[in-house]
């Protein structure tokens, strides 16, 4: 009965969107309006008029898709070193945070959306595996750590739980070829997918997972709003929306710390490490044009948004380079709509 209900609700607020949109203007559908590699939407007379920002750059919302394809195609042979050279490895507690939040049981379904080199869903499918390790020793009835032969024949096959699956989408391609490049080489085979898709139009039916991620991935998206209704429309009733985003520094002080490594430091690493200096731009400039928080009402009976940002400083320097101390600060908002 929920489920017809939400259903019936989907379907009017599409139908209400859809009036409206027509109401404003007539859709057409001529060569070269859509945006090839990097997007499937086409767009209006009047979406081609409209404008959005790329970094401190105004663009027509039609071109943004194309750009941030381009930015992150130049870097994604070096994404990963460059995440842990511009965090000073920090992302990894993030992530570690992000999971711990989570707490995802065996049989769980992931779409990890502009999930990029996979860093996500690794973590989920390690995390998972662990759990169900956990859940194995229980049944075998033993506090130590039984064999195998123990688990099989103390967890018949019948009542094992379905498998945790992670799909991994990214509208960018060479992104995926990284991930997948990266999966194989820590040994990972199974449940495990990649999937070549649009965050605003996702190529999943509905109600088809149990938790939605989308990781520093929101704020290069054009129709924020668009993409959250998609994230709505792919969980499954009781599913859970996790977004990890970098927020604004509040503290005057640490603001202009902040900034000035941003703006001065990090586009130089870029180009020493990936030889791009304008995408790291790029990417220090959307962190600033980012709202402060994503707080929209999209049916959501529950958001949940991690916005972290780097505080660091080296404290013992004095006493020995090796303690250099990282401080990070997260702040999790609970939004009931």
């Amino acid at each position: 009965m929920a489920a017809s209900v939400r259903l019936l609700v989907r379907r009017l607020v599409r139908l209400s969107h859809k009036s409206v949109t027509s109401s404003a203007a007539t859709v057409s559908c001529r060569p070269g309006c859509c945006l090839g590699p990097s997007s499937s939407r086409c767009f209006s007379d009047a979406a081609e008029d409209r404008s959005t920002h790329f970094g401190f750059e105004t663009v027509p919302e039609a071109e943004k898709a194309k750009r941030v394809y381009k930015v992150f195609e130049n870097v994604a042979q070096k994404y990963d070193v460059m995440n842990d050279a511009m965090s000073l490895g920090v992302h990894r507690l993030w992530k570690d945070m992000l999971l711990h939040v989570m707490h995802p049981q065996p049989g769980a379904r992931l779409l990890d959306v502009a999930g990029g080199t996979g860093d996500i869903s690794f973590r989920f499918l390690d995390y998972v595996s662990y759990q169900q390790e956990r859940r194995k020793r229980r049944a075998a009835g033993s506090s130590q750590t039984p064999s195998w032969q123990d688990i099989s024949d103390k967890y018949p096959t019948d009542d094992r739980p379905q498998e945790s699956r992670a799909v991994v989408c990214d509208i960018n391609k060479e992104m995926l070829k990284m991930g997948k490049q990266r999966a194989d080489s820590m040994g990972i085979t199974s449940g495990l997918s990649w999937v070549v898709g649009d965050a605003e139009e996702l190529p999943f039916d509905d109600d088809q997972f149990d938790i939605y991620t989308i990781a520093f991935g929101i704020r290069n998206v054009t129709h924020i709003d668009q993409t959250l209704q998609e994230a709505l429309r792919v969980l499954k009733p009781g599913g859970r929306f996790m977004c990890l985003e970098f927020s604004k520094v509040t503290n005057p002080v640490l603001a202009k710390l902040y900034d000035a490594y941003s703006f001065q430091v990090i586009p130089v690493l870029g180009e020493v490490i990936a030889g791009d200096w304008k995408s790291y731009q790029y990417l220090v400039e959307s962190i600033r044009k980012f709202p402060d928080q994503v707080k929209k009402k999209v049916n959501f009976s529950l958001i949940c948004i991690l916005s972290m940002f780097i505080l660091w400083y080296l404290s013992t320097i004095l006493k020995r380079l090796s303690h250099i101390l990282l401080v990070f600060a997260a702040h999790a908002y609970f939004v009931n709509l």
